[in-house]
């Protein structure tokens, strides 16, 4: 088990680890959704999208998606805080 999370309980730990795990996943997907549309956020793939510098199809699939994957990103952020909040104080 990694040091950082050695004051935890073990199942703690373990859950807060696959939070972590998850976190990076679903960050890295996003990623890879702005990476094959050339931008650097969804609003430069919106304005994109909209100056037609990127085909609608499937650009605006893809923009979804990475919108989709930043609020998922943003729930696993603040679920993550959580535990670690009720961990520490446990």
């Amino acid at each position: 088990m990694d040091p950082i999370y050695g004051s935890l309980p073990p199942d703690d730990a373990l859950e807060i680890e696959k939070l972590a795990r998850l976190l990076y996943e679903v960050r890295s997907a996003r990623d890879e959704v702005l990476a094959r549309l050339g931008a650097a956020n969804d609003v430069q793939a919106l304005a994109s999208i909209i100056g037609g510098d990127i085909p609608e199809h499937p650009g605006y699939e893809d923009y979804v998606s990475a919108r989709i994957l930043a609020g998922l990103t943003s729930q696993i952020r603040a679920e993550l805080a959580t535990r670690l909040e009720e961990a520490q104080n446990s």
